[in-house]
């Protein structure tokens, strides 16, 4: 799934080529992206014609396009979306879902394989949609307050990691830069929460940061085909990891293999050398 540099890339390209830029046509090729919206394909398409995008926002993994008249245009990639900037008389792509004509000469297309994304028009939502206002600032928001976070994650017995994933805390910390920055902090991701010193939790924070700012620096982590910028170009961060995808593998720092064990459906890799398992808790 598309993380918060990987969207943030994608957040770049659309403020580069499409803020300012008149909506002529929506076309919806599918109905499933937009089936969050309350008005159907139809009107979703109508609520956007003839409206201008003024920004390019975004909070966590979720972004969108602030219009004139102070509506939105909200949207998430979902495990495979993709928003691509196209001439109109480029082929179309074979899941382009969403087409949306531009005043430009140019074209936005929504293209999702899976279709867990979706597109949505949030009335009012120019500043921030009310559709997730619940969504916690990201790491990279210079507005976080990172002194409150630390003393949420301390009051927690949740395993950190876990905890970096809780949207309602912290907001774009997914599975692969959660592995990595636990790595760069040399720490093992079921250490609870308040079991870490204020001094682990802002490390940690730093490091998520650190890891998040280098793969955007490279356009994100491309596994696959799947996660491109507008332009359709892959970033290169998956050459810089040091633990997510490496099991059996070296550790960068201390050359043990690397481990992988489930978690959440998903998988967790770390060092078993530089992040040692915490002991559990004594029953009284």
């Amino acid at each position: 799934m598309p993380e918060l540099p990987e969207v943030e890339v994608v957040r770049r390209g659309l403020e580069r080529y499409v803020v300012g830029a008149t909506i002529t046509s929506v076309s919806v090729l599918h109905p499933r992206p937009v089936r969050r919206d309350p008005r159907g394909p139809e009107g979703f398409a109508t609520a956007l014609t003839g409206r201008t995008v003024t920004a390019a926002r975004r909070r966590g993994k979720y972004f969108w396009l602030p219009l004139d008249g102070g509506d939105a245009l909200l949207g998430h990639l979902g495990m495979s979306g993709q928003m691509l900037v196209q001439p109109p008389e480029a082929p179309a792509e074979r899941h382009l879902r969403v087409r949306f004509g531009l005043d430009r000469d140019t074209e936005l297309r929504f293209v999702d394989q899976r279709m867990f994304g979706g597109l949505l028009y949030s009335a009012g939502g120019a500043d921030l949609p009310p559709e997730i206002a619940h969504i916690a600032r990201d790491p990279l928001d210079p507005a976080l307050d990172d002194d409150e976070l630390v003393r949420r994650v301390r009051r927690r017995a949740a395993g950190v990691k876990r905890l970096l994933l809780d949207q309602g805390l912290v907001s774009g910390v997914g599975n692969i830069y959660a592995d990595e920055a636990l790595w760069r902090a040399r720490l093992h991701g079921e250490r609870p929460g308040d079991r870490l010193s204020a001094a682990q939790v802002r490390l940690l924070l730093a490091e998520a940061r650190a890891v998040m700012g280098a793969a955007l620096d490279q356009g994100g982590t491309s596994f696959d085909s799947l996660y491109v910028d507008v332009n359709g170009s892959s970033g290169y961060f998956d050459r810089s990891l040091h633990v997510y995808g490496r099991e059996g593998e070296p550790c960068h720092r201390c050359g043990t293999p690397v481990r992988r064990v489930a978690f959440m459906n998903r998988s967790s890799y770390f060092c078993p050398r530089c992040q040692p398992a915490p002991r559990r808790r004594s029953l009284r």
